[in-house]
């Protein structure tokens, strides 16, 4: 039996060590792989970067419509008030009886 694993130690040794070697990757072969994914990602951050910068612009245009919209509720609350009190100043005017006129 000795002689048995003495011959096979070696062999068992020879195909661990081929097959473990066997999957180790060049530097070269790396990157070939990842160039593509790497185009990839770079066209997608271009992307994102132009999306950034539209939904920066859009928000920046939603809050100066935000603004004005309040300028204008309260332009328009003023207005209110103004028109209510020509309103009530007109309703005491059709109340008053109608003057006649002299001879």
């Amino acid at each position: 039996m000795p002689q048995l694993t003495s011959k096979i130690l070696p062999a068992a040794v020879l195909l661990v060590g081929a097959v473990g070697l066997g999957g180790c990757a060049t530097k070269s072969y790396v990157r070939e792989q990842i160039a593509p994914v790497s185009q990839r990602v770079d066209t997608l951050e271009t992307r994102l970067q132009a999306t950034d910068g539209t939904a920066k612009s859009a928000l920046a245009e939603a809050q100066a419509a935000s603004g004005q919209l309040q300028n204008n509720g309260q332009r328009l609350d003023q207005l209110t008030g103004r028109v209510d009190g020509i309103d009530q100043r007109l309703q005491v005017q059709e109340r008053k009886p109608a003057k006649r006129p002299r001879n």
